[in-house]
């Protein structure tokens, strides 16, 4: 495996525009869910739990076995069924924008274009890692990762946090990562889920709310 790639593929400055979003988490903030470093560790650890480990990331594992076997008509059906599980037009613009900016990119370091139309991030993502030879466990374990990673940046930011309490809750979830790799990558497709209904709320009242530092 490629450890140098990889580490370039979650850096938190590949220009993708992750910091510009926040996932519903500002919206959290703003309806006084999250306001302090416990309820944001309790939030963002719920949302890796419940949403993006059970949906995301086993996505993000299929498309990088579907890209190494070259299956390109289950590509292109994993990513609307992606697209289609956003729950908000905040979280589906999340999602593809990002997909886009990664396209660009690849187009521009010479890795071809992501064979697929509107591309979501997992599905872009999952191309770097497959055009990079990068192992997929790894590649899943560190897009979780950057996920959480992006998560605490924003509550740094938005609650706002301290250094320290952002490394505690980075180091707290962080442990997590292993174990919600396992299960992502062995999650049958009858077992998707993206059931949280609390973050489908918050993000859709984050696209009226008056005042915001987030895309999402």
């Amino acid at each position: 495996m490629n450890l140098v790639k990889l580490l370039q593929l979650a850096s938190p400055i590949l220009p993708v525009g992750a910091y510009s979003y926040s996932g519903g988490l500002e919206a959290a903030i703003e309806a006084g869910v999250v306001s302090d470093a416990a309820s944001a560790e309790r939030w963002i650890g719920d949302v890796l739990e419940f949403s993006i480990a059970r949906m995301e990331g086993p996505v993000l594992f299929s498309f990088i076995c579907s890209f190494n076997q070259e299956r390109l008509n289950a590509i292109q059906e994993l990513n609307e069924r992606f697209l289609a599980s956003r729950e908000t037009a905040e979280l589906r613009a999340e999602t593809v924008q990002m997909g886009y900016s990664l396209n660009r990119l690849f187009e521009d370091l010479g890795l071809g274009e992501v064979p697929v139309a509107e591309p979501s991030f997992p599905a872009a993502y999952a191309y770097a890692a497959a055009q990079w030879k990068i192992e997929p466990e790894a590649a899943l374990q560190a897009y979780l990762w950057a996920w959480l990673e992006n998560q605490v940046m924003a509550a740094m930011k938005a609650v706002p946090l301290g250094q320290t309490d952002g490394q505690r809750i980075l180091l707290s979830l962080g442990g997590l990562l292993p174990s919600l790799t396992e299960k992502a990558k062995n999650m049958k497709e009858r077992e998707l889920g993206n059931f949280a209904p609390g973050l489908a709320m918050l993000s859709a009242k984050h696209e009226t709310q008056y005042s915001r530092l987030f895309r999402s």
